[in-house]
């Protein structure tokens, strides 16, 4: 089949699956109200089946990831709230860095070429930056995430910069940023009042959100200086 065919099958594919989205609403499904509201069902299940659960999970947050869907952080607070901390952390960062990856390479095969061509010459500094430094770029925006994590996916798909780069600088950049809400999402699955957003281990929580731009600012300077010396 024509290559230009199947990037306008894949394309229709995924308009249909925006629009059917849009019209069935399911993006009321990924709130934190209804992660509230749904929790001890979940967490129910999970204690049952928790082997299933663990996989739906995974997969759902890797279509999450993988179609650009808003909902991540969400996500990641429910899987701190269903498998505690270390559990949580193992299948969020698999489970987004996989789905960044798959959007990575979604994006790439419908747009690359045709951007490349259209601004070759515009790109040209640009192409030679991710050439030499594109990991610790990609890197620094997944630390310091100044863009959205979709737009990072999609904006790095047309740079030239190998897969396994793309899926390690992901992995090992986010895992922090990914710690720290799936802790918050641990504290968060432990209310049940809200006399207990006063409690020590969720201001802890939520002063670690805030702490996180900050720290992560600091780890990108120390590096940044360590690569000139």
């Amino acid at each position: 089949m024509n290559k230009t065919i199947i990037k306008a099958v894949i394309a229709l594919a995924l308009a249909g699956i925006f629009i059917a989205i849009w019209l069935l609403d399911l993006s009321q499904y990924l709130t934190l109200e209804n992660m509230r509201t749904q929790q001890a069902a979940l967490k129910d299940f999970q204690a049952a089946q928790s082997f299933i659960v663990s996989g739906i999970f995974f997969l759902a947050y890797v279509a999450v990831a993988a179609l650009s869907l808003p909902g991540a952080v969400i996500m990641t607070l429910l899987g701190g709230a269903l498998f505690g901390f270390w559990q949580g952390l193992v299948v969020v960062s698999f489970a987004s860095t996989i789905g960044a990856t798959l959007a990575f390479l979604l994006a790439r095969f419908l747009f690359r070429d045709w951007i490349q061509g259209r601004y070759q010459k515009p790109l040209t500094t640009l192409n030679e930056g991710f050439k030499n430094e594109g990991v610790f770029y990609l890197f620094a925006l997944r630390l310091i995430p100044v863009f959205p994590f979709f737009l990072v996916n999609i904006l790095t798909s047309v740079m030239p910069i190998k897969t396994r780069h793309f899926y390690g600088a992901s992995q090992l950049g986010m895992l922090p940023g990914t710690a720290v809400y799936v802790y918050a999402g641990t504290e968060l699955g432990k209310l049940q009042s809200l006399s207990d957003i006063a409690s020590p281990p969720m201001l802890a929580a939520f002063v670690l959100l805030g702490l996180f731009p900050i720290i992560a600012k600091k780890i990108i300077a120390t590096i940044r200086g360590r690569r000139r010396k």
